[in-house]
């Protein structure tokens, strides 16, 4: 199942820590701090713990959305990249 995972996270190790996990768990970066993939629940519950535990006391946000297949279809977005293919 698709899903949407954002994060607000003011500690640096913690946010690239976490920027990592998603990025293990196959996610691809959409913003500086979104991912978006396909993840089974099984997946998105193991990942969510993971990031808790790494959150530890540390303040942030984190919110996993997960999205169905008719919806991710009907998506709007603008992608523009520079010149350099960069985005």
């Amino acid at each position: 199942m698709k899903c949407l995972l954002v994060y607000d996270i003011s500690h640096d190790g913690t946010r690239t820590k976490i920027a990592d996990y998603c990025l293990d768990y196959g996610l691809d970066r959409i913003q500086y701090s979104a991912f978006v993939g396909d993840l089974s629940p099984t997946y998105q519950e193991e990942l969510m713990l993971k990031i808790g535990d790494q959150l530890g006391d540390r303040s942030g946000k984190i919110q996993l959305f997960s999205i169905c297949e008719r919806d991710w279809s009907e998506r709007l977005e603008i992608i523009q990249e520079d010149d350099d293919g960069s985005s």
